[in-house]
């Protein structure tokens, strides 16, 4: 890409209505892009259109509404497919990662887990790759085990390879910690983990939005992601699994659309994907990650993870630079996640403080109870960037930063 093409990140900006606004008299400086990103104009028009336009259930009807909503929610999936560098009718729609890790979980590891088994997770999970296993650890007799990770964030590999024993089963890991920011090696696990026949289940939340992702270059089984991180409304996501995994598992839940045929006697269930999606989707949340996806895409991948990136470093200078700040996670090459922690202040002070600056940064232990007691604290104050943001907003956030240290000083 030429100077002359490269992105106008002004004008895109530009694209997201929210960020016009103010709060408490302040120009919003939004920092919590890892929680929930926000909305380019052109996902919520797409939005908007399905329900002025084109509003009717998906697979149910042959008028021309049902079929217009049917191509666009189908088309939505070819898009995502397409992004992930899958075949469509391996990737199951959802409601976010949550669904799809539990759909897992329950589906796939539950009939094959017998006592004496092992899941092994790390110590960087959010809990929605911990909670699931346990539940189907407590049901099958399997148990958890836990790989560590080194003073700085990265997932200590000699601990993962020594634990990486006979009677483990399932590897389940995050591509990019939601709190360190810290990017696993995810070709190199699966690689292996797939030497010892383990199958693996990775959680995409906080990869697809920032950087490419090749699903089949990466080698594992599972690969499950949100929609409303990467630009998409809310209760939208999907599970990729390998056509194999899909064909050999059950049913998650029961009702309309997942079927063939239904007799008292005996029912028939669908093809995979739509197997696994019964009742009526969320046709027009799944249309404006179609067009979330066309958005990321329209910019690049690698154009937005180049923008992240210099961000990232020059927040991590202005934040270096403030007495009595503790910055969690310093791998090599992570992504554009800081937790922080200001000396004498608690993390949900800070923030409050932070949010009457204008600045919204999350507060709290970001559903990874296990990492913070790892590093021996509550809570993080943490600021998650996007290719949104600006150079301007990050000097606010080290101003305000230093404006309240003054104030709880």
């Amino acid at each position: 890409m030429t100077a002359a093409t490269r992105p106008d990140w002004l004008s895109i900006r530009a694209d997201f209505p929210v960020l016009t606004r103010q709060v408490h008299g302040k120009p919003l400086v939004y920092l919590d892009s890892a929680n929930t990103s926000q909305k380019p104009q052109s996902v919520i028009r797409a939005v908007d259109a399905f329900y002025r336009e084109h509003n009717a259930n998906v697979s149910r009807a042959v008028h021309a509404l049902g079929s217009e909503a049917t191509e666009a929610y189908e088309g939505a999936r070819g898009k995502l497919a397409a992004f992930l560098s899958v075949p469509a009718n391996e990737l199951v729609l959802t409601s976010g990662t949550t669904f799809a890790l539990n759909l897992v979980a329950y589906s796939f590891a539950l009939p094959r887990l017998q006592a004496g088994d092992a899941i092994l997770l790390t110590r960087m999970e959010h809990h929605a790759n911990i909670v699931p296993w346990q539940l189907v650890a407590e049901r099958t007799g399997a148990v958890i085990k836990v790989v560590e990770i080194t003073p700085e964030g990265a997932l200590d590999l000699d601990d993962l390879r020594a634990k990486l024993t006979g009677e483990v089963k399932i590897l389940a890991f995050t591509h990019v910690s939601n709190v360190l920011g810290t990017v696993n090696p995810v070709a190199e696990i699966c690689r292996e983990a797939r030497k010892r026949g383990v199958t693996t289940v990775v959680d995409g939340s906080q990869a697809t939005p920032h950087r490419a992702v090749d699903i089949p270059a990466l080698g594992c089984d599972f690969y499950a992601f949100t929609g409303h991180k990467m630009l998409g409304p809310t209760g939208t996501g999907g599970l990729w699994a390998r056509r194999e995994h899909l064909k050999a598992m059950p049913p998650f839940l029961g009702g309309g659309e997942m079927i063939k045929e239904v007799r008292f006697e005996k029912t028939t269930y669908n093809d995979p994907p739509h197997k696994f999606e019964a009742g009526t989707p969320n046709i027009a949340g799944v249309v404006g990650l179609g067009a979330a996806v066309d958005y990321l895409q329209a910019i690049g991948m690698a154009e937005i993870e180049a923008r992240e990136q210099a961000l990232l470093r020059m927040a991590e200078a202005r934040l270096s630079a403030i007495p009595g700040l503790r910055m969690f996670g310093t791998a090599p090459g992570k992504a554009a996640v800081i937790s922080f922690l200001v000396e004498g202040a608690h993390a949900h002070d800070l923030a409050t403080l932070l949010d009457l600056e204008g600045i919204a940064v999350r507060s709290g232990h970001h559903c990874a109870h296990p990492l913070m007691a790892h590093f021996g604290v509550p809570a993080t104050c943490r600021a998650s960037l996007a290719f949104y943001n600006t150079h301007v907003e990050i000097e606010a956030l080290g101003d305000a930063i230093e404006k309240v240290r003054k104030l709880l000083a």
